[in-house]
């Protein structure tokens, strides 16, 4: 990867690999904005947007099904091929920012609101951003961000999008699942599909906002907007024991 020697990327804040939110975003949940916001109108196939939190591109290549061209960046580099220069989103980008449509994105849990006020100065026509259901909660986000800048569309999802720290996991696989007692130590091994507790949601910023939020449930589309390829292999610390699969369909 060149360099790149603009004033974005020079003036990046420094940020500990291990301080980064790594929750990579399932392709189907994107796809599912991108056909709601394809319903509003929004000829995306003309418009350009950034993700700037790229990670290793699980959002970014399901927006290049959709849009003109996406425009890639993070703070680290995660090794995804069609990420730009390595750069932070949240300084002063001056000339150096994209010409985008849209800012879409999985931001870092305790900088969302930063990225939702930043995307707002260079998205034209919006900025969307998948948070869990529970960024909307809280007095301090409501004194700093909705009170005068609410979302324009709140789009919570009816299914559990599954989302693990560091790893990218196909719902309807199976996974090593280890419990540990604590009493005893002891470790049992479960073999069962990766599920979530969390529940998420799209929140839609338009740049120019009605000043309500509506609320859109997302409905049932995980199995109609899964495509193959979409998820890489189990990690081999998930892997389930030999013959481990075949128990479980045999008793699921």
């Amino acid at each position: 990867m060149a360099q790149n020697r603009s004033s974005a990327v020079m003036q990046q804040r420094a940020e500990a690999h291990d301080s980064l939110d790594d929750f990579p975003t399932a392709p189907w949940a994107t796809r599912a904005l991108c056909e709601f916001l394809r319903s509003r109108g929004e000829l995306l196939h003309l418009q350009e947007v950034w993700e700037p939190a790229c990670n290793r591109g699980y959002m970014a290549q399901p927006l290049g099904e959709y849009f003109d061209r996406v425009h890639a960046t993070d703070v680290h580099d995660y090794g995804y091929s069609g990420q730009g220069a390595v750069s932070d989103f949240l300084v002063d980008w001056s000339q150096d920012a994209p010409d985008v449509d849209w800012v879409i994105t999985n931001p870092p849990f305790r900088l969302a609101d930063d990225f939702i006020r930043q995307g707002l100065k260079y998205a034209r026509r919006g900025v969307a951003v998948f948070v869990r259901v529970a960024f909307v909660e809280g007095l301090e986000r409501y004194e700093t961000l909705f009170r005068d800048r609410p979302e324009d569309v709140f789009l919570p999802f009816v299914e559990r999008v599954v989302i693990w720290q560091g790893v990218l996991l196909d719902p309807d696989i199976p996974i090593r699942h280890e419990r540990v007692d604590k009493v005893t130590g002891d470790v049992t091994v479960e073999i069962k599909k990766p599920s979530s507790a969390t529940a998420y949601c799209w929140l839609v910023f338009y740049r120019e906002s009605a000043g309500f939020s509506e609320l859109v449930r997302i409905p049932p589309c995980r199995r109609a907007l899964t495509r193959p390829g979409d998820y890489p292999p189990v990690p081999d610390h998930l892997l389930p024991p030999a013959g481990g699969l075949l128990d479980l369909a045999e008793g699921d």
